[in-house]
């Protein structure tokens, strides 16, 4: 693939994860809605996110660039299905299940461990089962575990591509 193509794919993915961030905060700060530590984390994923392929918009890599930044995206992506999974199933459990409430992350962090920390992140708490807003029935963390889906498929699908390349390449006499 060429330089352009490769910075046009980039951009492309860029832009999603700017909007999905631009939405999650519009609908935090102006919607009301309240956050719990799993959803900032997904907002710091999609930062992250979109921070690497900014990045690699304004390097323009070569071939091996591109599968170091189709390879974070691919580790980010998995990350936040996984924390955007956890949430959604934090939604189908009785609150009554889950902690009251968590201090906030810089007093864990200050307190506990980096791993005490994520593990007290990931229990959850009631606030992380409510479902305070839908879309087409879907609550935030199920559209953050869909847009986070999708980037982990199409990053896989990069790297794949690149390695038949570059098999293809190697196998040329």
């Amino acid at each position: 693939m060429s330089l352009a193509g490769s910075r046009v794919l980039f951009s492309l993915v860029f832009l999603a994860g700017a909007l999905a961030s631009w939405a999650a905060f519009n609908l935090q700060t102006g919607g009301g809605l309240e956050s719990c530590p799993l959803w900032g984390a997904q907002r710091l994923l999609l930062l992250m996110f979109g921070g690497v392929n900014l990045l690699a918009v304004a390097q323009g890599p070569g071939r091996v660039g591109r599968a170091l930044y189709w390879g974070l995206n691919l580790i980010l992506g998995l990350l936040g299905v996984i924390t955007a999974g956890r949430h959604v199933l934090l939604q189908n459990i009785p609150s009554e299940q889950l902690l009251a409430c968590l201090p906030d992350m810089p007093f864990m962090l200050r307190q506990l461990s980096w791993w005490q920390a994520l593990q007290l992140t990931f229990m959850g708490t009631s606030d992380c089962a409510e479902v305070t807003w839908t879309l087409l029935d879907m609550s935030l963390p199920e559209w953050s575990l869909l847009f986070f889906l999708i980037m982990l498929i199409f990053s896989g699908y990069r790297l794949l591509r690149m390695a038949r390349a570059a098999r293809r390449i190697e196998a040329l006499p």
